[in-house]
């Protein structure tokens, strides 16, 4: 500003100085008189920056107050930056706390879920899973990190579960419920949720191992099945003992009788109808022996067992029912038990195992009937040249005793062998029995896995013959 108003007056005094209007300070002579021409321009000048500092001050109290305004607005943006800072202080405090809350419920809540006895495991519509806590590691043997955001069935293809049971449960908004069970091995319950109240469709799928519960409410079903044929067998056998001994009594009169001749003249002797008269006799006196003997074991089957399991040695218990087997087992138009052929295979020194004796001796002595019908099955196809042979292995195997019983006689189809430890009904068509039904051997397998913990199974070619392996758990 000050630079303009000084080219200012310099334009002007050299206009001065040049034009006509230094005509009112020269002489009458046309001299100038430059005292006056100084004068006037010195006014000009005072004039010029008085009013250049009029400009001046005017600006720098526009500029203070601009200064005090731009301080006021400055105040008041420290004010309020310092209030939203100590806002957002205290919103990051409140959101820290929030954090903490929800990572110690998380947390919390993670730790119920994998200190559940259940397998727990989340999946949406698809199958794809969103949770997979411990106990679903541990039956499973996949890992967490391996299982989540990945297919289930890609995963885990054993898996029950199916797409149509998730569809069902997300249909139905009701829980499913599923029983998977391996005999002798384990026992699942399974439960499909839907989730509610979620942004994207789920299930939760639960797995219960109610392996010993089942087996606790098996035994105590089979506990009371065995205490009612112990009645029943008691019963029968006390029924039928005393006529029987009455009938044995007068068989053994009247042969002996006709022993001593008194029912013939003493002047006849004894011909083919007197001959044939003794062999009825002597039939009828075997066939009433073996029905005693059948007495016998029912009555020691009713006495029933203790309670507990004792130790024991295998051998006795098998070799006491080969003996049931000689007394029980023949059929009047085949063979008898006690002609087949029975080749014994026993290690020395063979430990005892802890077991139920009774029920053991059921099972083998099942066993052996099986195995009887079989052999007179391929004997009544055979040349006279079959020998009827049944051998029996005795082993220790590990912490295990092993048992197999082995015959030459008609052995079981692939179906048969995969029904011969199922109850007498068909899975599926309840309504109708097996097929063999008799040749059914599911109480002898209930006996040995669930009772005694311990592994059945079979082999089997129907030209060769059939061999049963049992394992009992030493320990």
């Amino acid at each position: 500003m000050i630079r303009y108003v000084l080219f200012t007056s310099l334009l002007l005094a050299s206009s001065l100085a040049q034009a006509s209007l230094l005509t009112p300070f020269r002489n009458e002579d046309g001299s100038t008189r430059w005292q006056y021409v100084a004068n006037f321009s010195s006014g000009v000048l005072i004039i010029l920056l008085t009013l250049v500092v009029i400009v001046l001050f005017t600006t720098w109290r526009r500029a203070k107050r601009y200064n005090i305004e731009l301080e006021e607005i400055r105040a008041h943006l420290e004010e309020r930056v310092k209030d939203r800072t100590a806002k957002l202080e205290q919103e990051v405090a409140q959101h820290v706390v929030t954090t903490q809350r929800l990572q110690a419920s998380e947390s919390y809540i993670q730790n119920i879920l994998n200190s559940m006895p259940l397998a727990l495991v989340g999946m949406n519509k698809d199958g794809t899973i969103t949770h997979w806590n411990r106990r679903a590691e541990q039956l499973s043997g996949i890992k967490a990190e391996a299982a989540i955001s990945h297919n289930i069935w890609s995963i885990y293809p054993d898996m029950t579960v199916t797409p149509r049971h998730i569809e069902q449960a997300l249909e139905q908004r009701k829980a499913v419920t599923l029983r998977y069970s391996q005999p002798g091995s384990y026992h699942m319950d399974i439960t499909v949720y839907p989730l509610e109240n979620y942004s994207e469709p789920g299930v939760v799928v639960l797995v219960d191992d109610v392996t010993r519960r089942v087996i606790a409410e098996n035994m105590l079903i089979h506990h009371d099945k065995l205490s009612s044929m112990g009645e029943l067998a008691s019963a029968m056998a006390n029924d039928i003992n005393i006529p029987l001994q009455a009938i044995l009594f007068d068989l053994r009169s009247f042969q002996n009788i006709l022993d001593n001749g008194h029912l013939l003249p003493a002047e006849n002797a004894p011909n083919a109808d007197t001959e044939r008269l003794h062999q009825l006799l002597q039939n009828a006196a075997e066939n009433g022996q073996q029905v005693e003997s059948v007495i016998r074991n029912l009555l020691q089957f009713a006495r029933g067992r203790t309670g507990e399991s004792q130790a024991a040695n295998v051998i006795d218990i098998l070799e006491h029912s080969l003996t049931q087997a000689n007394d029980v087992l023949s059929r009047p138009d085949a063979m008898a038990f006690n002609s087949i052929c029975i080749e014994r295979h026993f290690e020395s020194d063979v430990p005892q195992v802890p077991c139920y004796i009774t029920e053991l001796q059921q099972v083998f002595l099942g066993l052996f009937r099986h195995a009887y019908q079989a052999l007179v099955e391929k004997a009544a196809k055979q040349d006279p040249a079959f020998t009827p042979t049944i051998k029996l292995y005795v082993g220790q195997s590990y912490d295990a005793l092993s048992i197999r019983i082995q015959h030459n006689g008609t052995g079981l189809s692939s179906e048969e062998q995969m029904y011969l430890f199922e109850p007498y009904l068909h899975s599926g068509n309840e309504e109708q029995p097996a097929a063999g039904a008799d040749k059914r051997l599911s109480f002898a397998y209930f006996v040995v896995t669930e009772q005694h913990g311990g592994h059945m199974a079979v082999t089997s070619d129907p030209d060769v013959g059939t061999t049963f392996h049992i394992q009992l758990e030493l320990h």
